[in-house]
C-alpha cells in the first residue's frame, strides 16, 4: 500500500514547506486576504499540490496555529530551575511565554481577530485557553495539597484568571505596542501570580525567565 503523501519523507517535507510559506503570506497579507494561490507560489509548489495536504487556507492557518501554541504551552521550564522553587519556575514560565509571544506576534494578533469573526476558530481560541488553564490549575492544586498555597481558591478558576492576565498583557505589549519596560513587567507578573496565591514572596527572583 502506498502512503499517503504527507506520511512520506518527501511528503513532509513538502507540508511543511506549505505551512511555512503561508505563514509569511498569513502575517503579510493578513487571513483574509491571502489566497491559496499566494501560499503554493511562496512555497514554489504547483496550485493542486495544496489540496493534497489541505482542504483550505482555515486548515493550514489552523496547523501553523496549533504548532505555535504546542510550543508556548510546553517551554522548556524544568530544566532551567533547580529543585521545586515555585516562585522561579513561574518566573521562568512567564518569560517564555512572553519570549515566545513576540517571536510570534504577528500570528497571534492573526488569531485573535479570526477568532472573533470565525466559531471555528474561536472555539481553537477557547481550547488553547482551557489548556493552559488546566495546566496551572495541576500546579496549584499540588501547592495547596503541600499547604503552599492559598486553599480558598478555586484552582481552575485562579488558574483562568491569571493566565488570562500574563496573555492579555503579552497582547497589550507586543500587538498594541504598549510601552513597559520588558524587565519589570516579567517581574511584577510574577510577583502578582505569587501573591495572589500567598506563595513566600521572598523566593521571587526577577532574573529568571516565563509562560504562565
Amino acid at each position: 500500500m502506498v502512503e499517503p503523501p504527507a506520511r512520506t519523507r518527501r511528503g513532509e517535507r513538502t507540508r511543511a514547506a506549505l505551512i511555512a510559506a503561508a505563514r509569511v503570506v498569513f502575517e503579510r497579507e493578513g487571513f483574509l486576504e491571502a489566497r491559496v494561490c499566494d501560499i503554493t507560489a511562496e512555497a514554489g509548489v504547483a496550485s493542486g499540490t495544496f489540496y493534497t495536504y489541505f482542504d483550505d487556507k482555515a486548515q493550514i492557518f489552523a496547523a501553523i496555529v496549533e504548532a505555535v501554541q504546542e510550543d508556548m504551552l510546553h517551554p522548556p521550564v524544568r530544566e532551567r530551575v533547580e529543585g521545586d522553587d515555585v516562585a522561579a519556575m513561574i518566573a521562568a514560565a512567564n518569560r517564555e511565554y512572553l519570549r515566545a509571544y513576540a517571536e510570534n506576534a504577528r500570528l497571534m494578533a492573526l488569531f485573535e481577530q479570526v477568532a472573533q469573526i470565525d466559531p471555528e476558530f474561536r472555539e481553537l481560541r477557547r481550547r488553547r485557553g482551557q489548556a493552559f488553564a488546566e495546566r496551572n490549575a495541576k500546579l496549584i492544586s499540588r501547592l495547596q495539597r503541600e499547604g503552599r498555597a492559598d486553599p480558598g481558591v478555586d484552582p481552575l478558576i485562579a488558574a483562568h484568571a491569571l493566565s488570562a492576565m500574563v496573555g492579555r498583557t503579552a497582547y497589550a505589549i507586543h500587538v498594541m505596542q504598549q510601552e513597559i519596560d520588558r524587565e519589570a513587567l516579567a517581574d511584577t507578573l510574577t510577583r502578582l501570580w505569587v501573591n495572589a496565591l500567598r506563595l513566600d514572596s521572598g523566593s521571587v527572583n526577577p532574573a529568571p525567565a516565563g509562560p504562565a
